[in-house]
């Protein structure tokens, strides 16, 4: 196979990256490196992937970059994820998640990309959804600038599938967690995990029961590229997560017990509920697991385990 890895030196598409090139692909990583970091991507180039720095905002860069490699597939994962900056920043948020998905989605028809797998959110598009676990046939009714690019995104996708015949899949991610994964771009899992590895308090915005639904980055790397493989599949959107509700205080007492702390021994700093985040967050993963894409998802606290052994390796 011959990909291109959009945002392949960020935290999933790193690791993907990682496991198109162990299964012999010819791989081109494309990131502009705002969040992603050469560290995530030293094996891989050194194994024989290439690397284009640019910014998928910019028509020109990609269609470049797509018409030089002549990629067999797209795993297109670069985007701007943290709620908190799309709030504060919508034209920041939509420029790589629509416009860079566009600029994607055109050099794919053009180039003639046999599918562009399309990296979504299952965590925000939902919003306060009506229905837990929550269907891809159920609204998408975002109630954050994040979640309402990724949706505009996935538009984009269907029509240019149906106006120029690309095959899109989107993967609407839950809560991935995992190695490489940047506590300062907001995700509670990476946070709580630095927080107790450094003996702080963990910091729980709200009442503390909002729930998640956490998926392993293995997890979700396996299905990622089983979509990439298959010659056909009979959906063009498919959640990607665990099925399992967590709540931010149930998640807080996993990861001190799995760095061998008691909850009663860490000091829980409780702070204001921050805009844009839903109340409530689980998938219906039934349409991936029946089509024989997902296997059964990471147990949580071995999750935690291996993601506290690779802080803990990076920081201590």
């Amino acid at each position: 196979m011959r990909a291109i890895v959009t945002g392949g030196a960020g935290f999933i598409g790193s690791h993907v990256a990682n496991e198109l090139i162990a299964a012999g692909a010819q791989v081109l990583i494309l990131d502009n490196f705002l969040t992603g970091r050469i560290v995530n991507v030293q094996d891989v180039l050194l194994a024989g992937a290439g690397l284009v720095e640019l910014d998928i905002g910019n028509q020109d860069a990609v269609e470049r970059a797509v018409a030089s490699f002549r990629p067999e597939v797209i795993f297109h994962f670069a985007a701007q994820v943290d709620v908190r900056s799309s709030v504060l920043a919508p034209a920041f948020d939509a420029r790589p998640n629509i416009i860079g998905s566009i600029n994607i989605f055109s050099a794919a028809a053009k180039l003639g990309v046999r599918r562009v797998v399309n990296a979504s959110t299952g965590g925000a598009i939902y919003g306060e959804a009506a229905v837990i676990p929550t269907t891809e046939t159920d609204p998408a009714q975002p109630i954050a600038p994040y979640g309402l690019s990724k949706l505009a995104a996935e538009t984009y996708a269907q029509w240019f599938r149906q106006a120029h015949g690309l095959d899109v899949v989107t993967l609407r991610f839950g809560n991935v967690y995992g190695a490489r994964q940047d506590p300062a771009r907001g995700a509670v899992f990476a946070r709580f995990c630095e927080q107790v590895i450094r003996n702080s308090a963990l910091e729980i915005f709200g009442p503390g029961d909002a729930t998640r639904d956490y998926l392993y980055v293995a997890d979700a790397v396996a299905v990622t590229l089983e979509v990439g493989r298959r010659a056909r599949l009979k959906h063009s959107v498919y959640n990607v997560s665990s099925g399992r509700e967590t709540s931010v205080r149930q998640l807080a007492r996993a990861v001190a017990m799995a760095a061998g702390r008691s909850a009663e021994n860490v000091e829980i700093r409780m702070l204001p509920a921050r805009p844009g985040e839903v109340s409530r967050n689980c998938l219906n993963t039934s349409r991936a697991r029946d089509e024989g894409l997902m296997c059964l998802p990471t147990a949580l606290d071995s999750g935690i385990r291996a993601t506290l052994d690779w802080m803990r390796e990076v920081w201590e």
